[in-house]
C-alpha cells in the first residue's frame, strides 16, 4: 500500500514551503490548526482543503457567467474524482479563470490547481477515497448554491434547506476530520467514534452557520441570502429588507430582525459548544488544539456580533489577530488541558453565552 504524504522534513523543502503559502494565503486561521496537526493528518486534510477552497472560488465567484462557472466547476469535480493526472484542458481552464481574479491568494490558488490534485494522487488509497467523498459533498453543495442565487435576489425557503446546505459544505468536514482521526491515530479520543462523529457534525454545520451570519451582510448585497424565506416571513421581513438594510442600515429592519439574531446566534453557539466538547474529549495537546482553535475563535466571532446586532449586516466582523496570538499563548501556558480550553471557551463567549460545554 501507498504511503500516506506528510508535511515531513525528509519531504521537499520548496514543496512544503509552496503548500503552506498556499494555506495561509486563503484561510486567516485555519491554516494554523493545520500546522499543528500530527504528521499523518497534515496532508489529507490540507489538501482536501486547498481543493475545496479552489472549488469555492469558482463557485462563489461573479468574475464569470454561471454557464461558464458551472462548467469550470463540473470539470474539476471530475478531476478530483478521478485517479488521472489534471489534464491539459483544465490547466488551461484554471488559468484563464485565475486571471480573472482580484485577490492573489485566489489566484495563486487557481495557478496551483494541478499541484493541488497531483498532491491528492500522492495520499494513501484510503485518504484518497476520504478526501474524493468528503469533497463530493462540498461541491454537491456548492451546485446547489450556484443553481439557487441566479441574477437577482435569491433566498433559501426552509430551515430543512439551510441545515442540508450546512451539512454539505460544513458538516461532513467534521465527519471526514474524525474518519481520519480514527484511521490514524487508534485511541484518538475518549469517547466513541459514533459519538465522534455526531460532535464533528454539528461542530462544522455550526461553523458554517457563523460563516454565514457573518458574512450575511456582503452576501445580501450580492443576490444571497440563506436565511430562509419562511422564517423571515414569520417575522415581519423578507430578504429584500435585509439586502436594503445591509446597504443603509434601516433602524425598523434592524429592531424587527433582533430577535431572529439573537436566536440565530444561541444556535451557532450550541453547535460550538459541540465543537468543544469534542475537542476537550481527543487525546494530546496538538490535535486538541488544532481542532478547539475554530471553536474558540467562533466563540469570540459570536459575541462580537452579539455586541453589534443586526447592524453586522452593515460592518465586518472578525476577531483581531493580535486576539488570536494572545490567544496562542495562553494556551500554551495552560498546555492546551481540556480545562484550559473551557475556561477560555467561556471567557471568549463571553456574559451573555447561553450555554457552557459540559465536562467530559
Amino acid at each position: 500500500m501507498q504511503e500516506p504524504a506528510t508535511f515531513s522534513p525528509r519531504q521537499n523543502a520548496h514543496q512544503r514551503a509552496q503548500h503552506l503559502k498556499l494555506l495561509q494565503g486563503v484561510s486567516r486561521s485555519f491554516h494554523l490548526s493545520i500546522r499543528l496537526l500530527p504528521q499523518a493528518l497534515q496532508a489529507p486534510i490540507a489538501v482536501g482543503y486547498l481543493l475545496a477552497r479552489a472549488t469555492d472560488t469558482v463557485a462563489d465567484t461573479s468574475a464569470l457567467p454561471l454557464p461558464e462557472r458551472q462548467t469550470l466547476l463540473d470539470a474539476m469535480s471530475q478531476a478530483i474524482a478521478s485517479q488521472q493526472p489534471a489534464t491539459a484542458a483544465l490547466s488551461a481552464q484554471a488559468q484563464a479563470f485565475a486571471a480573472q481574479q482580484s485577490d492573489p491568494h485566489e489566484q495563486a490558488l487557481m495557478l496551483a490547481l494541478p499541484q493541488c490534485l497531483a498532491w491528492l494522487h500522492q495520499l494513501s488509497a484510503p485518504d484518497q477515497a476520504s478526501v474524493r467523498t468528503v469533497l463530493g459533498h462540498i461541491t454537491r453543495g456548492q451546485t446547489l448554491d450556484m443553481t439557487r442565487f441566479g441574477t437577482g435576489l435569491h433566498a433559501l425557503q426552509t430551515e430543512n434547506e439551510l441545515s442540508d446546505y450546512t451539512w454539505l459544505v460544513a458538516g461532513c468536514v467534521g465527519e471526514f476530520w474524525t474518519e481520519l482521526c480514527d484511521r490514524h491515530l487508534p485511541g484518538f479520543a475518549r469517547l466513541p467514534t459514533p459519538d465522534m462523529m455526531a460532535l464533528g457534525r454539528a461542530y462544522g454545520m455550526g461553523l458554517q452557520r457563523l460563516n454565514i451570519i457573518r458574512d450575511a451582510g456582503a452576501d445580501l448585497i450580492a443576490g444571497r441570502c440563506y436565511w430562509p424565506e419562511d422564517t423571515l416571513a414569520a417575522a415581519g421581513l423578507s430578504p429584500q429588507a435585509l439586502a436594503d438594510c445591509a446597504r443603509d442600515n434601516d433602524p425598523s429592519t434592524r429592531q424587527a430582525l433582533a430577535p431572529l439574531w439573537t436566536a440565530w446566534l444561541d444556535q451557532t453557539q450550541a453547535q460550538l459548544n459541540d465543537g468543544l466538547l469534542y475537542s476537550c474529549a481527543l487525546n494530546g495537546w496538538r490535535l486538541r488544539l488544532a481542532s478547539a482553535l475554530p471553536a474558540l475563535i467562533g466563540a469570540r466571532t459570536v459575541a462580537l456580533l452579539r455586541q453589534a446586532g443586526p447592524q453586522a449586516l452593515a460592518q465586518r466582523i472578525k476577531m483581531p489577530r493580535r486576539e488570536v496570538r494572545g490567544l496562542l499563548w495562553r494556551l500554551a501556558w495552560g498546555l492546551v488541558s481540556p480545562d484550559a480550553l473551557r475556561r477560555e471557551f467561556e471567557r471568549l463567549s463571553g456574559p451573555s453565552s447561553r450555554q457552557t460545554p459540559d465536562k467530559q
